[in-house]
């Protein structure tokens, strides 16, 4: 690690900690030559290909970015949309892949916008799972009720005797 005050090649770390919820290091660290200290900050990166062949760094507000489009007119707050970009990421990084593909960066929001809202999630999907006709939606429509259907009836009591 260079000194970024006298350039020199060496530093020694002083101090160490974990921050961001286990994804990042704070290293505090000194440099022999000019004697001043300075912060560094490391992260596992994930690298997402776009279809155009191009690599860049994830982003949370990308992610957020997309989703509040397909939430605009829906009652859906920026808690909850950073919770589901925070959601997406964590998912991301269990994967264990470095470089993943802006396709499946789009699969990866589809459940946890689900949860948040329908009408959103139908937005979404019709992108990323191209929808081309209009039995496309009603498929996804007739397989969210069923869906909605069996969670209704996994919370309601059986009828007592």
């Amino acid at each position: 690690m260079f000194c970024p005050f006298c350039r020199h090649s060496d530093s020694r770390v002083v101090d160490s900690r974990v921050t961001d919820d286990g994804t990042a290091i704070r290293r505090r660290r000194s440099c022999p030559e000019c004697g001043r200290r300075f912060t560094t900050l490391e992260t596992a990166s994930i690298s997402v290909v776009k279809r155009s062949g191009v690599t860049e760094p994830f982003s949370r507000a990308k992610v957020i970015s997309g989703v509040r489009k397909a939430c605009q007119g829906r009652p859906v707050d920026e808690d909850a949309l950073a919770l589901l970009a925070q959601r997406v990421e964590d998912d991301l990084r269990a994967g264990g892949c470095s470089e993943i593909s802006s396709q499946d960066v789009g699969l990866a929001v589809l459940e946890p916008l689900r949860e948040l809202d329908d009408v959103a999630y139908l937005r979404f999907a019709s992108v990323y799972r191209s929808f081309e006709t209009l039995a496309d939606f009603e498929a996804e429509i007739a397989l969210q009720r069923v869906e909605h259907d069996l969670q209704r009836d996994s919370r309601e009591e059986p009828a007592k005797p």
